[in-house]
Parts: structure tokens; sequence; C-alpha cells
């Protein structure tokens, strides 16, 4: 199965999800086991914090890296052995990384240590992202519309609605910021959750596509770009509210992206696929690696490399001038 570890592919095979129970109360848990191969094994999202990144993955593998890719090390004291889906820093040493069954780790020294704050262990519920408005209210949103509440840093977590009295059962695949501070989810069937207030409330905006967004990024002109299945990308140039179709020369599903320091934005997915755009967003150019591999995200390593992580962990791309 290509990629069969995308953070929204994974919710493909959850068929029978156990109810999401409030047990805060942790139970015992099993460490990431430390690996030489940590960074050769699936990797699922990166965040990159100043000079050091901090990449995240299956079996609870937390990897960083202080010379933009060169060589990564493992963190210590990972309280985890789930599939991690997601990473983000609130700034240079508190972050935080959700996952599978639930799990929302936090680190306060810049992801070399974590610590558990929140687990499921008897229900399956997927994280894919999470967000801070502040240093003490965030927000964590996954499958099935679950949302999880935080009003003290991160110290304890609860389950809310992602709308009140709504209805909607929608996987919430991503979770994003733009300079103004409000939130975007992208989710099924072409449906953008907007939260205005830091994540406390959340409207719903159609778009004009049917299928799944499986992620997203504010760029660096204030437009919004989201994309998702069969190569679909939009660009949002109104906070959202409207959404134009981005040429993308491609059908193959995307699944992560980032933007340069010049400009450049990079957009990555299965079967090998990067996406090259020098417009914002407006037109990419469709490249193919030869060894056509799946990668879930990607981040600036300089303006002429990107590093790629996914199926076969980190592994660095050239970029044509």
């Amino acid at each position: 199965m290509e990629l069969k570890m995308l953070k929204i592919i994974f919710v493909c095979a959850l068929t029978a999800l156990a109810p999401l129970t409030h047990a805060n109360a942790m139970e015992p848990y099993e460490y990431a086991q430390p690996s030489s191969l940590a960074s050769k094994a699936l990797l699922l999202d990166v965040a990159e914090i100043g000079s050091r990144l901090v990449a995240v993955g299956e079996y609870g593998h937390i990897i960083y890296s202080d010379d933009r890719g060169g060589n990564w090390t493992q963190a210590k004291n990972v309280p985890t052995r789930n599939t991690l889906t997601s990473v983000t820093f609130l700034d240079d040493k508190t972050g935080f990384a959700v996952g599978h069954d639930a799990t929302i780790l936090k680190t306060e020294d810049g992801g070399e240590n974590w610590s558990l704050k929140y687990i499921e262990q008897r229900g399956e519920n997927p994280l894919f992202g999470l967000q801070f408005s502040g240093a003490t209210y965030g927000v964590a949103v996954g499958a099935f519309s679950t949302v999880m509440e935080t009003k003290d840093g991160g110290e304890t977590w609860a389950q809310r609605p992602l709308i009140e009295n709504g209805y909607d059962d929608f996987h919430l695949n991503d979770l994003f910021k733009d300079a103004a501070g409000n939130l975007y989810i992208p989710a099924e069937f072409g449906v953008v959750y907007k939260s205005k207030d830091g994540g406390r409330t959340f409207t719903a905006i159609q778009t004009a596509y049917e299928g799944s967004f499986w992620g997203g990024m504010a760029l660096a002109n204030n437009s919004l770009l989201i994309w998702g299945m069969r190569g679909n990308a939009y660009v949002s140039r109104d906070k959202g509210q409207s959404w134009v179709r981005s040429e993308t020369n491609t059908d193959q599903s995307i699944s992560g992206g980032t933007q340069l320091a010049n400009g450049t934005i990079l957009l990555t997915g299965l079967s090998g696929l990067v996406l090259v755009s020098k417009d914002n967003g407006r037109t990419f150019e469709a490249n193919v690696r030869a060894d056509r591999l799946s990668f879930a995200a990607v981040s600036s390593k300089s303006d002429g490399e990107v590093l790629l992580y996914g199926d076969p962990g980190v592994l660095s791309q050239e970029l044509a001038n």
C-alpha cells in the first residue's frame, strides 16, 4: 500500500473504533525504543524551530537535527510507541506531538525529552494536528471530528464538539494558523473549518471540491493554500472565504508542503510526487522521483535543496534551477 502510513490513510483502516473515554489517569505505557534506523523509518511530520528540525513518525520515533538534516539524533524519554502524526512548537523549547490513540506529548527542551499528557488506550482515534492560540489555550483535531481542548498549557486535555450542536463526522486532517491567528482545518467533502477565536469555535466553509483535503498552510503573502486527493490544491486570498483551484498538472494525491525563504512553494505526496510553484500557488510544475517513494512532509534545507519525510525516513531532494 502506497505510503500506508500517511496520517489520513491510517484512518481508512479504522472501521471499528471503540468510543473515546475520558481516562486521563495514565495506565502503564511503553517508551519508544532507541534505534539507529529512526531517521530511516516512516516519518510523517516535521517542525522547524530556528535552526533545529524535529520530525515524528511510527513507533513513537522523534528525531531532531541541528545541522539542517545532516545528522539526526533520536529523542530520549518518548513515552509511547504509537505512531505520531504531527508536531508543532510554541517557541524554541515548548512543543507538542500528537498521534494514534489520541496521544498527546509535550516537550520543554526543544524536542530532546517528552512527557505524556493524554492517551486513550481503549480507543483508536488518531489526532492529526494541534495549535495553540496563546500560552494556555490549545486544540488538537483528528478522525471523526475529534477535538481535544486544553486550557492550562497542555497539561490536561478534554474532548469537546467541533461545532456546538453540529453533526458532522468528518475526519479533521490538519490544523494550521495564518498570520492573524485564524485557525483552519482541511477536512473531507471539500470542507474547510475556520476559527476566528483561536479554536474555541469553528464554522464550515464549503469549497468547489467534493473530495478530501489533507493539509494546508499560510503563505508569506497572506494567502492560504490547501491540498489533498487526486492532485487537488486550492488557494484563498480572502482568509478562506473563497477558494480557487491551482493548476498542479498531476492526479497524484498531495500530502505535505512548505514555502522556502525565496517564496518557492514545495508540495509532496504519493508515488514520488514533488510539486514546485514560483507564483504563490497558482500553478505548479510536477516532478516525479525515479524511486517513486511516497512522502508525507517536506522542509527547507536551502533555496536549492529540501528534505522529504515519508516511507524511507528522511531524504534530500535537489531543486532544478
